[in-house]
């Protein structure tokens, strides 16, 4: 008799079910995590399998209301530059705190090894980039942004206005 080649099962560094709102994990969503991807599942006849690159998500936030501070789980919320998962949540979950930190090391030890670095840019605008000179065709992009008064007089080096 011939031998089947069995394929290893996938070993996972977290996996969880969506609980219900008593803590209870009788639904039929699974959320599993490993080095690389975050997958969702969901349904029971008809079932969705997502998956989204850590590297994409660009934002973790750790949700809790009273009802689920009181039975020990909370809600991740997530953006991510992901298409078909821009913003998602992780719901319902217990140890929520613990999956949170883990997360969002895994997504930047994802982005490190993937080699993709993120910037972040205030109030900039297309036409602020002297690349692309003023010609949009955009009269509203040539309006200027509001001035702010700029003045220190306790002398922090924060202006005023941001103190009130």
């Amino acid at each position: 008799m011939a031998k089947k080649n069995k394929v290893p099962k996938k070993e996972y560094l977290w996996q969880e079910r969506k609980r219900n709102f008593l803590g209870l994990p009788w639904t039929f969503t699974k959320y599993r995590l490993d080095q690389d991807r975050l997958y969702i599942s969901t349904g029971f006849l008809n079932t969705t399998e997502d998956e989204v690159r850590l590297y994409r998500i660009t934002d973790v936030t750790l949700k809790r209301s009273f009802w689920q501070r009181l039975f020990g789980m909370g809600t991740i919320h997530c953006d991510s530059s992901d298409v078909t998962q821009q913003c998602f949540e992780i719901r319902n979950i217990k140890h929520p705190k613990e999956v949170k930190d883990m997360l969002s090391r895994l997504v930047d030890e994802s982005r490190l090894r993937n080699r993709v670095y993120t910037s972040e840019s205030v109030n900039t605008r297309p036409h602020d980039d002297p690349q692309h000179g003023d010609d949009h065709g955009h009269e509203a992009d040539l309006i200027p942004p509001p001035e702010i008064d700029r003045t220190d007089d306790n002398g922090n080096g924060v202006p005023d206005v941001f103190e009130r």
